[in-house]
Formats: structure tokens, sequence, C-alpha cells
């Protein structure tokens, strides 16, 4: 059975696709951006403070769904410049706890919004 996901308390989908599905006890999350999902806003700041909202809104997400981070067993980091690696795990490092998921971090050329930092997890209840 499938089901779509959605928290208010995370930036609304801007195109055609759920903030997550939800098949069987797995959670599939769309990649979060660092919008501000009051304002529908990038955040201001840098790495740091994108990577912070960035997961607030996973958070938002893996609420709507009765999970925490500690269900999320694998992470996608989508990032414009590898050389704030650093800044990113800093944050990442306080909203996950050992056992840590699965990750994969890697550089692309762009981002929507102009964000610097995406993020996409898969959860399992």
């Amino acid at each position: 059975m499938r089901k779509v996901i959605a928290s208010t308390e995370a930036p609304a989908a801007v195109g055609p696709y759920s903030q997550a599905v939800a098949a069987g006890n797995t959670l599939y999350c769309a990649g979060q951006i660092p919008l501000d999902p009051v304002t529908g806003e990038i955040v201001a700041g840098g790495v740091s403070e994108q990577t912070t909202r960035v997961l607030e809104n996973v958070g938002a997400v893996l609420r709507a769904n009765s999970m925490d981070y500690s269900h999320v067993v694998k992470a996608t980091v989508f990032m414009t410049d590898l050389a704030h690696f650093g800044e990113m795990n800093a944050v990442y490092s306080k909203y996950f706890q050992s056992p840590y998921p699965a990750r994969s971090t890697v550089q692309v050329a762009a981002l929507p919004r102009g964000a610097r930092v995406e993020i996409e997890v898969t959860a399992v209840s």
C-alpha cells in the first residue's frame, strides 16, 4: 500500500512530487532544501544555517509519519561545494546518533532556488 505523507511544518512541494511516500514500513522522503516553511524563502546564512533548516524540514516530514531521525536508514546529501563538507557534517551529527544511517554526499553544479544543501532520506519503522 502506498500513502502520501505531508507536513505543514515543512515547505510544501513546489512541483509534481510529494514530500514523502510511505510504502509498507518504508518512508521515501523527497529532498529538502533550506526553505523556511512559513515564508517559503531560503534561510539566510551559510552552509551551517542551511543544513539546520534542511534537517528541521526532514524532521517535520518524518514526524508526519510518526517517525524520527532514528528511523532513517539512508541519507543522500547534495552540496554545491564540498569545501563546506565539515560545516554540513558538524550540523548533521547533531541530528543523527549511532548507529548512523548509511550516507552518500555528492557535489552538484546547482540546487533549486540557489540552495547550497539538499538532503533526502529513506526511513524504516
